[in-house]
């Protein structure tokens, strides 16, 4: 769930990093448009979907690993809920703006090497937004125009509870959409078509149906009784 920290319009006033920062440990904080929200871990199904989407990704686009020992196609940095520092003028003033996707992508040939500090402020090439019904408003409509403002070139919006994958291109400023799955498919997605991802992975196992209860056997008729001779 997100919480949105709001004020009376007569006190209200940019969200600070000191802000962010005070919130308890076991929440996710993020500024955008100047205000500070508060998102709770992830349920299990957002939690399964992350990890198959690092199974997905990691092998053969980070660590740059193909199947059977062999090369993989490389060239990206693949990082789980990196933080990412952008900057807007507001009223003149300098603010930040500090977002946490599910995971972001940076090409290698942009960004060659890692820096000791937690936030980015390279916008990546490609995030990746896995919603839940609390979240789904807010990752699509306030994250994503952050996003498209900084030029991120791709972006993914994962449903685990939709079973669903849509594919997005920054195109002239906006959002296009360029593809969209459901289900177990195999498929090859923008900005990784170099490897075949398999969708299933992402998604809880489904339960089978249930089957109903047996019906107990019916009692046998009662035989006539004999008539006396």
């Amino acid at each position: 769930m997100v919480a949105t920290a709001r004020q009376p319009d007569f006190v209200r006033r940019p969200a600070t990093y000191e802000e962010l920062l005070a919130l308890p440990e076991n929440v996710v904080g993020e500024i955008v448009d100047g205000e500070l929200h508060a998102s709770a871990r992830p349920a299990q199904p957002h939690a399964a979907c992350s990890s198959g989407i690092a199974a997905l990704l990691l092998a053969p686009f980070h660590f740059g690993r193909g199947e059977g020992g062999e090369a993989g196609p490389g060239g990206w940095w693949i990082l789980f809920e990196p933080e990412l520092h952008f900057w807007r003028e507001r009223g003149g003033e300098r603010q930040v703006e500090a977002l946490v996707p599910d995971f972001a992508g940076w090409r290698r040939e942009r960004l060659p090497r890692l820096a000791e500090g937690a936030a980015f402020t390279l916008a990546p090439d490609w995030v990746c937004e896995i919603v839940s019904p609390s979240t789904a408003a807010f990752d699509r409509v306030k994250k994503l125009s952050v996003y498209a403002r900084e030029g991120v070139a791709h972006a993914w919006i994962v449903d685990p509870l939709g079973r669903s994958l849509e594919v997005f291109r920054l195109f002239e400023g906006h959002w296009l959409l360029v593809a969209s799955f459901l289900g177990k498919e195999t498929v090859r997605v923008e900005p990784f078509e170099a490897a075949a991802l398999d969708l299933s992975l992402l998604w809880l196992p489904e339960e089978p149906p249930a089957v109903p209860p047996a019906e107990p056997p019916a009692e046998p008729p009662l035989a006539p009784e004999a008539e006396p001779r």
